[in-house]
């Protein structure tokens, strides 16, 4: 009877690698089982109760309030136009990021305005036309901490989404460190009102 020859076992990094596909793709399933309200309770329900502490009361403060007014009021004059949105991503430069670092602070930016309409504005008119016409991002420059918190502010002031991303320290860079704003998604108009005078990254 032949033998046939014995299999080496499979290496560590094999079966991590199998084992991330694997996780990889139940998470995907999981995630869009979820946000069609496959396991119990709609996406709305979801973002009404994530505003709620454990005790009940609401967690918006009047500051949040007042801001959600802005936002109504500044969606009236936008509904009757045709202007397109976009979201702006402003990167320090002074802080010696390489290229992916850059794209991955980009990234949380993106993720963190994104995150704050699904909150504040689910419905919104403008996040709605973002994504409907090609999700419009543009990358520019500055080189401080000080333009990063003023460019903040002017937008903020505007009423418009405005998120600064602070490093966890991990890799290249001092924790906490502030690393890019983004925002918007708002109409071009109001955010080249901020960021128009900006150099492209």
């Amino acid at each position: 009877m032949a033998s046939t020859p014995d299999r080496p076992p499979p290496t560590t990094a094999a079966i991590a690698a199998a084992c991330a596909l694997i996780a990889g793709v139940t998470g995907y399933f999981i995630g869009q089982a979820s946000a069609i309200g496959f396991f119990g309770g709609s996406r709305r329900k979801q973002l009404d109760s994530s505003k709620r502490n454990v005790d009940g009361s609401d967690s918006s403060s009047d500051g949040e309030v007042e801001q959600e007014k802005e936002d109504g009021q500044e969606l009236e004059s936008f509904a009757g136009s045709n202007e397109e949105c976009k979201l702006v991503l402003v990167a320090r430069t002074d802080l010696g990021m390489t290229k992916g670092k850059i794209a991955a602070q980009c990234s949380h930016a993106t993720l963190a305005c994104y995150k704050y309409f699904l909150r504040k504005a689910p419905d919104s008119l403008i996040l709605r036309r973002w994504e409907r016409y090609g999700q419009m991002k543009v990358a520019l420059q500055v080189k401080s901490e000080d333009e990063l918190e003023t460019l903040q502010a002017q937008a903020q002031s505007l009423g418009m989404c405005a998120q600064i991303i602070h490093d966890a320290g991990r890799t290249q860079i001092a924790s906490g460190s502030a690393t890019v704003l983004g925002i918007g998604p708002a109409p071009k108009s109001m955010v080249d009102q901020v960021t128009g005078h900006l150099k492209l990254l």
